[in-house]
């Protein structure tokens, strides 16, 4: 039986965003229906609406989100009806070559829902990272539905299922950044603020948060930065050199996804450190660096695909973490706010007004 729920489609490139109605199935083999409680609002649904991921117009938005199971279908023994969950995007096979290999986090056949939701007349919808959580309920994968310890407000333990996780990978899993370290972030919105408590949970004495706006260099502050840079005003490859003994850092992250800034990024590690692009470029974005550059100065230039997370590993470590009181989730949450309010939010969000906006059930 299809249930009928309002959700947020965006039906054309670059067009408003729209509230209408759409039909959710029940879970079949495989498959867990998730009444969603929260979802952030994050850059990635806004490059669905401007179709800068791909063409498969309509896109029912949403995938940074937080629920409880409503149903499951046959097989699932991974959660049950009424378990806390946050959703992933990722949800490894457990047999492709990578699986294979003992790297899930690098799964090439990542599990989504086989069935699709649609428009009430059967047009079939495109969701967001395989989620679709701008809805009351949504369908996925069982395995994308990730069981976590209840209690935690679902408003801050959704964005785990998207930026935090990934910024906080990006620091941890793919830069590996440990005690004593220091460390330099690129762009400081909710992934790079994550990468910067990343990097405090790590042990790092030194960590440098850069942007060109003042407000988020103060936000940055709040997550560990010890060291803020305005680059719109300074040259942050001299001033991480300047505050790092003339040498640079160990790990530099970019997180916003531009060839400029992973540049600086690049020149502004030490020699045999790591950079870490985590910030999403467009397609039509190119890089251009002297070779010899690439091979003097050693060490490792990497890209992390979801933080390199493993999604039952990390989510449940970084909600008890926060429980704990050493991982303060609340922080990223700017403001909570409506369904009916996301065309709004993505204008805040545009104007750098906000680390996240989330939409409350």
């Amino acid at each position: 039986m299809a249930h009928q729920v309002k959700g947020v489609i965006a039906e054309t490139r670059g067009a408003p965003v729209q509230l209408t109605d759409i039909n959710i199935p029940d879970p079949g083999p495989g498959e867990a229906l998730v009444r969603v409680l929260a979802c952030g609002v994050c850059h990635t649904d806004l490059h669905y609406r401007e179709g800068a991921i791909n063409d498969d117009f309509p896109f029912l938005l949403g995938h940074e989100a937080a629920g409880t199971v409503e149903s499951v279908g046959p097989g699932v023994d991974n959660v049950a009806p009424g378990d806390f969950v946050i959703l992933a995007w990722r949800a490894p096979c457990g047999s492709c070559r990578s699986c294979v290999r003992g790297r899930p986090w690098y799964c090439f056949d990542s599990r989504n829902a086989a069935q699709p939701m649609t428009l009430p007349g059967g047009r079939p919808l495109s969701p967001a990272l395989g989620i679709g959580a701008f809805a009351e309920l949504t369908l996925v994968a069982a395995g994308q539905a990730v069981k976590v310890p209840p209690g935690a407000n679902p408003a801050a333990a959704g964005l785990i299922g998207c930026g935090i996780m990934a910024g906080l990978g990006a620091a941890v899993n793919t830069g590996g950044v440990t005690r004593g370290d220091s460390v330099a972030v690129f762009g400081c919105g909710g992934v790079g603020d994550a990468a910067i408590a990343g990097s405090r949970l790590a042990g790092a004495h030194t960590i440098i948060a850069i942007d060109i706006d003042d407000r988020k260099l103060e936000w940055a502050k709040d997550f560990g930065a010890t060291h803020t840079i305005n680059a719109r005003h300074t040259d942050p490859v001299d001033a991480v050199r300047n505050l790092t003994n003339g040498n640079g850092v160990n790990v530099a992250i970019e997180a916003v996804g531009n060839p400029l800034t992973f540049e600086q990024a690049f020149y502004a590690r030490d020699h045999a450190g790591t950079v870490v692009l985590v910030g999403v470029p467009s397609p039509d974005m190119t890089i251009q660096l002297p070779l010899i550059e690439v091979f003097g100065r050693g060490g490792a230039v990497k890209s992390s695909w979801y933080g390199d997370c493993l999604p039952t590993r990390d989510f449940p470590m970084f909600i008890e973490l926060h429980q704990q009181g050493r991982l303060d989730l609340d922080r990223f949450v700017s403001e909570t706010i409506t369904i009916n309010d996301i065309e709004q939010a993505f204008h805040k969000m545009e104007r750098g007004e906000v680390l996240r906006s989330v939409v409350v059930f």
